[in-house]
């Protein structure tokens, strides 16, 4: 199982999750930062669980591209 997990409070909207995992992230127009689409959110923190390990790899490149290391990908 792919789980992607999102600190939106600290996102500063440089756009890199979008660009490279853009099934999973999106801009929002009304503040600027990123959403990661479908994912629940609990204490600050929004979580997508997949099966599909195909989503693992663009959203791995996006945690390392995140300049302020608010996403995390983990293979469980």
């Amino acid at each position: 199982m792919v789980v992607v997990t999102l600190q939106r409070k600290k996102c500063i909207g440089c756009n890199y999750c979008v660009e490279l995992a853009p099934k999973q992230f999106q801009m929002s127009k009304k503040d600027g930062k990123c959403v990661l689409l479908q994912a629940t959110e609990k204490k600050g923190f929004f979580t997508i669980k997949s099966h599909d390990h195909s989503l693992y790899e663009p959203n791995k490149q996006a945690q390392l591209a995140c300049p302020v290391k608010i996403i995390t990908t983990k293979l469980v």
